[in-house]
């Protein structure tokens, strides 16, 4: 892959995570600023039921995030664009539907598959 790519995947990359940073603290921020006091329990069920649900997005987007920051050390080692398993160039394609990807397309469906057969 050429410099110019790279560049291109790499401003993408920043992007992503500088939005998910940006999402974590206004959570943070509005978790820590809510002076919310609801005598109903149903009410307050409710708001530690959306808490919960959002504290559950936050850790998936923190795991990308760890994601996001490989990918981006693989992009400094030279590595960024090839798969894992068989050495062979990621297509573009699939870098721009997932740019954290370290699988080819093939190698993926393989993956998959077997994860598939095994039931998990």
């Amino acid at each position: 892959m050429n410099e110019a790519k790279l560049e291109e995947f790499r401003q993408l990359l920043q992007s992503k995570m500088d939005d998910l940073l940006s999402q974590a603290e206004n959570t943070v921020a509005g978790m820590t600023d809510s002076k919310d006091n609801f005598p109903d329990p149903t009410d307050r069920a409710a708001l530690e039921s959306d808490r919960n649900f959002l504290l559950r997005i936050r850790d998936r987007e923190r795991k990308l995030i760890s994601k996001i920051q490989e990918a981006m050390e693989r992009i400094e080692d030279g590595s960024y664009g090839i798969c894992e398993s068989c050495g062979e160039e990621i297509g573009e394609k699939r870098l721009l539907a997932r740019p954290v990807t370290t699988l080819c397309f093939d190698c993926k469906k393989r993956q998959e598959a077997m994860e598939k057969a095994r039931g998990k």
